[in-house]
C-alpha cells in the first residue's frame, strides 16, 4: 500500500465519527476559516500543501465511500506480472509500465526522461494517415504490427516494439519588451523497432497527467462545457474552443470527449480501461483482446487466451471510483496582493477565455461526493488550435493535429513539491511555467504577445497566481 495511505486511514476514522450520509462533508468548520477562492474542489477540497497534496481522498466522502475509495487506492498501485501468476497476472505481451503509479507518481504528473533515463511517464502515440477524403472524426489509424501506441517493454520471448531517443534544441525568444528567453524544443527519434516503421507513422508523444479531480470534470454537464464552445469563432475574440465526439465502447456511439490530452477519452471508466490495455497490456470487459492482437502478422497471437479479462469488473469500477474521488487541494495565498494582481493580469491577457475559472458540477450518478459543486478547474474541456509549435501533427477524432484540450490548473503550483519537477505541456518540454506560456501559439498567440510585453514585475505577478492555484 502506497506510502499516503496513512493519510487515509485517518480521513476513514474522522468518517465513522461524524458520517451521516454520502453526502456530509467533512471537517467544513476548518474550511470556513478560509475564503471560498480556496475552494478549488468545493466540498471535495482539501488544505495540504505536502508532497501528498495530490493523493488524499475527497473529505465528504461517506464511510462505505472512503472504503471504496481506499480499496481502489490498493488497486491502482498493484504491479502485474507475466501469467501465470497468483497475484496481478497478464502483463502485456508488450506494455509501457507495470502499475497505474509508475506512470503517475502519487498521483502527480509525469515528465519526459532524463539523461540515460528510460521511458517511465512519457508515451508515444502511432497512427497512419487517413486514407479518405474525410479525416475529421475518424478514430487513429493504427500502425500495422504496432497499433496505435509504442509499446516499449515487453515480456520474455516477445520483443519490445521499440524506444524514443529524445534530443533536446534550444530555441531563443527575444520577447516585445526586450527580454531574451530559451525554449527547449524536443526532437524524437523511434529507434530500436522490432520491425520498420512506416515513412508517413505519425507520432505524439505524451506524458502522464495529474490524475486528482477527475471525478469533477466528469461530472460537469455536457452543455456547461458546449456554452463555451464557439467553432466558428462567431464573437471575433480569436478564440474558437471546439467539442471533441469520440466513440464510447459502452454505449456504442459517439458522445464528447473531456479526458486526454485531446479530449479523446469520453469517461473515465473507459479512461482507465485504455490504460490498463495500452499501458500495461491489460484486459478488461471493455477491451477484451491483448493489446497485441491483430497486430503482430508475423507471430503466433491467440485471441482465444484473453476470452476471460484480466482485471475483474469489480477491481475496474474500484480504480475508476479512486480517480473519480481524490481530493482537489485548495488554493493558497488568496490574499496576496500580488497573486490578486496576477490573476487579474491573467483575466486581461484572456488567459481565462480557454481557461475557464469555474464551473458548477451536476449529478455523477454513484459519486455524490463530486456531485453539485461549485468548482474552480481552470480549463473549458475544449479543444484549441496550439499552432505549429505545439503541433504534434496527429488527428485524433475531431482534434487536428494542431489542437489539444485546455489541461486544468488547478493544484500547478504543488507540481514541484508532489513531483519534484516543473515540467509542463503535452511532452514536458516546458522547464518552468513561463516557458509554458511562451510555447503558446494559434488562439493563443494574443495571450502570449499579451504576457511578453508585461514588465519583469507584472510576469512575476501572474506566475505567483498560477502558483497559487
Amino acid at each position: 500500500m502506497k506510502h499516503h495511505i496513512w493519510l487515509s486511514l485517518t480521513l476513514f476514522g474522522l468518517l465513522l465519527q461524524g458520517a451521516c450520509d454520502s453526502t456530509s462533508p467533512i471537517a467544513v468548520d476548518s474550511m470556513q476559516t478560509f475564503s471560498t477562492g480556496a475552494l478549488s474542489g468545493g466540498e471535495t477540497t482539501v488544505f495540504d500543501e505536502s508532497s501528498h497534496a495530490f493523493s488524499v481522498p475527497a473529505p465528504n466522502l461517506s464511510a462505505e465511500a472512503l472504503a471504496k475509495h481506499l480499496e481502489g487506492d490498493v488497486e491502482f498501485e498493484a504491479v502485474f506480472v507475466t501469467a501465470p501468476a497468483v497475484v496481478n497476472p497478464g502483463l502485456g505481451p508488450v506494455y509501457n509500465n507495470v502499475s497505474c503509479i509508475n506512470c503517475h507518481a502519487r498521483d502527480g504528473r509525469g515528465r519526459p526522461p532524463r539523461t540515460n533515463e528510460e521511458l517511465v511517464a512519457l508515451l508515444f502515440r502511432l497512427s497512419l494517415p487517413q486514407t479518405d477524403s474525410v479525416q475529421e472524426g475518424k478514430p487513429p489509424m493504427p500502425v500495422p504490427g504496432f497499433g496505435t501506441q509504442l509499446n516499449n517493454r515487453a515480456i520474455v520471448g516477445t520483443p519490445p516494439e521499440g524506444t524514443v531517443q529524445i534530443d533536446w534544441t534550444e530555441k531563443p525568444l527575444t520577447t516585445e519588451n526586450g527580454t531574451r528567453v530559451h525554449l527547449r524544443h524536443p526532437n524524437y527519434t523511434l529507434t530500436e523497432t522490432y520491425r520498420p516503421l512506416p515513412a508517413d507513422v505519425e507520432v505524439s508523444p505524451r506524458v502522464a497527467p495529474a490524475v486528482f479531480g477527475l471525478g469533477l470534470l466528469e461530472a460537469i454537464p455536457a452543455e456547461a462545457i458546449l456554452a463555451y464552445a464557439d467553432e466558428a469563432d462567431s464573437n471575433g475574440d480569436g478564440i474558437s474552443g471546439k467539442p471533441n465526439y469520440v466513440w464510447d465502447v459502452v454505449q456504442q456511439r459517439n458522445t464528447l470527449g473531456r479526458f486526454g490530452w485531446k479530449a479523446n477519452q469520453p469517461t473515465l471508466l473507459q479512461q482507465v480501461a485504455s490504460a490498463y490495455h495500452d499501458d500495461m497490456g491489460i484486459t478488461t470487459a471493455l477491451f477484451l483482446l491483448e493489446n497485441s492482437v491483430g497486430q503482430y502478422p508475423d507471430r503466433n497471437e491467440s485471441p482465444s487466451a484473453t476470452a476471460t479479462p484480466e482485471v475483474s469488473d469489480d477491481i475496474l469500477e474500484v480504480v475508476t471510483f479512486y480517480v473519480q474521488t481524490l481530493a482537489v487541494p485548495a488554493r493558497r495565498n488568496v490574499d496576496n496582493s500580488q497573486v490578486q494582481q496576477g490573476e487579474r493580469l491573467f483575466a486581461q491577457a484572456q488567459c481565462a477565455s480557454c481557461h475557464v475559472p469555474t464551473f458548477r458540477t451536476g449529478v455523477l450518478r454513484g459519486v455524490p461526493s463530486v456531485s453539485n459543486q461549485t468548482i474552480h478547474p481552470y480549463t473549458d474541456l475544449l479543444l484549441h488550435d496550439m499552432g505549429p509549435g505545439l503541433a504534434d501533427n496527429r488527428p485524433d477524432f475531431h482534434a487536428s493535429g494542431t489542437e489539444w484540450r485546455t489541461p486544468p490548473l488547478w493544484g500547478i503550483g504543488l507540481v514541484q513539491r508532489v513531483n519534484g519537477h516543473t515540467n509542463f505541456l503535452h511532452d514536458g518540454r516546458a522547464r518552468n511555467l513561463m516557458e509554458a506560456i511562451f510555447w503558446h501559439g494559434g488562439e493563443a498567440e494574443a495571450s502570449r504577445r499579451a504576457v511578453e510585453r508585461m514588465s519583469q514585475a507584472e510576469r512575476d505577478a501572474l506566475i505567483m497566481f498560477l502558483e497559487s492555484l
